[in-house]
Parts: structure tokens; C-alpha cells; sequence
């Protein structure tokens, strides 16, 4: 018997079976395509997004007019510093104090830890929850979730905070929190969410320009992790620029894939 029909069914089996793979790739670039289409609600969340960085950029570099980003700024200080007692904890640290003072500084003291984990937590915790809060703002729900986060962070930095302004600070912004809850369907709550996000993404990314690349800090995190492990500080400041923009990005994207409102 020829074997040319066994071949030929044996190559019409191997055509149904790779247009059968091609349309499943179809129908994944479809489906990926279809779930990054922002809907009319989200297209508005994007353009809040960006009106909130481009106000953040503009006032944080105008003298006296940037006193309006004062209170935010101090609350990104603290869960930056909550990020390092966080790292300290895990690496079996003993929490002594947190401050934040008045000129926007912060510091955290510790006895024990890993240095390597506790030096670049700061601006990593910031990044990490700046780009958490940004994703919760795409929903009302999940920024309320997310407000909850926020609350237990700040409730963490002022039972190790040791100095009054850290304590004034953290009760006003938990007291925030608290009132916004209450605003018609939790919108002021959301958009105050996505601000934090937002700032503390933007903090993550131009602290890190200012300690480093203009050298306005001479004892940053990046400077005293080059330190440490005898690299530029330059190198470790453009290594966490890149992973803050890693992580604001990709929480935009999963914001637009999971947190639609059709």
C-alpha cells in the first residue's frame, strides 16, 4: 500500500494543528490587548496620574510654594523610615526610635539587623508602597484596603516614634485616613490613596537623584550602602531608580488589567 495518504493526512493534521496554535496565539495577544485598553474611568485615573506627577515635579523644586507638599512629603518620610525598621525587624533587629523632623529628614535607629537588607529597604518600602498605592487607586474598594495598609504602617512608626512631631504627624494623616473613609462612595478617599502613590513613587525616584547624582546629601542611603560595599553611589542610586520605576510601572499596568469597572 503507498504511504502517501497516510502522509497526507499526517500533514493535514499537522496544518489543523498549527492553525489551532496560531489562533490560541491570536486569542492570547487579544486577550492581553483587550485587558491593558484602559476604560473611560480608568483613561480618567491615568490622567489623574499624570496631573499629579507633573504637580508633584513642578512644586518640589519652586521655594516656599513647595511648602504645600510639606505634609505628604513628611508622611513619605515616615513609611520610608518604616521600611528600614520593617527590614531591621526581619533581620532580627531591635527597633530603638524613629524621627521624622521638621527640614524633611528621617532616621531610624537599630541595634542588630543586616546592614544590606536595612540600608536599601528605605527607598525600596517606598517604592514598593508608593506603586501598591497607586494600583489601589484604579478601585474604590481596593484603596480602602490599601488606606488600611497605610494606617497599620503608620500605626507601627508611632509606637517606635520618640519625638513629638513624628507622633503629630503620623496621628494627623492616620486621622485623615479615618475622615476619608466617610466622603460619598470613598472617592476622597481613593484620590488621596493615589496621590500618596504617586508622591511616594516620585520621593523613591528624586531623593534618590538629589542624595546622589547632585550630591546634596553627603550621608544618604545610596552613599552609605556604596559604603559599604565599595561602589558608586551613583551605581546603587540609579539601581533603585530603575527598580521604583519598574514598580510604578508595572503597578499601572496590573491596575488597568485587574481593576476594571466594566
Amino acid at each position: 500500500m503507498s504511504p502517501l495518504p497516510g502522509l497526507a493526512d499526517h500533514l493535514v493534521a499537522s496544518g489543523h494543528t498549527a492553525a489551532a496554535a496560531l489562533a490560541r496565539r491570536q486569542v492570547t495577544r487579544d486577550d492581553v490587548a483587550h485587558a491593558l485598553t484602559p476604560t473611560d474611568e480608568q483613561r480618567t485615573i491615568l490622567i489623574v496620574i499624570g496631573v499629579y506627577a507633573l504637580g508633584i515635579l513642578v512644586l518640589w523644586n519652586i521655594p516656599y510654594i513647595n511648602m504645600i507638599l510639606l505634609p505628604f512629603k513628611l508622611v513619605t518620610v515616615a513609611l520610608h523610615e518604616f521600611s528600614h525598621a520593617a527590614a531591621g525587624l526581619c533581620t532580627g533587629a531591635r527597633i530603638k526610635s524613629i524621627t521624622i523632623d521638621p527640614d524633611e529628614g528621617g532616621l531610624t535607629q537599630m541595634n542588630g539587623g543586616k546592614w544590606c537588607c536595612v540600608m536599601p529597604a528605605g527607598y525600596l518600602g517606598s517604592a514598593l508602597l508608593g506603586a501598591l498605592m497607586v494600583f489601589a487607586g484604579f478601585d474604590v474598594l481596593a484603596s480602602k484596603i490599601v488606606s488600611v495598609i497605610i494606617g497599620v504602617c503608620l500605626l507601627a512608626t508611632l509606637f517606635w516614634a520618640k519625638s513629638w512631631f513624628t507622633r503629630l504627624i503620623t496621628i494627623l494623616f492616620i486621622g485623615l485616613i479615618v475622615g476619608l473613609w466617610f466622603t460619598p462612595h470613598g472617592a476622597g478617599l481613593r484620590y488621596v490613596v493615589l496621590f500618596m502613590g504617586v508622591m511616594s513613587s516620585l520621593y523613591s525616584l528624586w531623593d534618590i537623584v538629589d542624595d546622589t547624582l547632585k550630591r546634596k546629601v553627603n550621608e544618604s542611603d545610596a552613599t552609605k550602602f556604596a559604603q559599604k560595599t565599595h561602589c558608586s553611589s551613583r551605581c546603587c542610586g540609579f539601581l533603585w531608580l530603575l527598580v521604583s520605576l519598574i514598580f510604578l510601572v508595572g503597578a499601572i499596568l496590573l491596575g488597568l488589567a485587574f481593576l476594571k469597572d466594566d
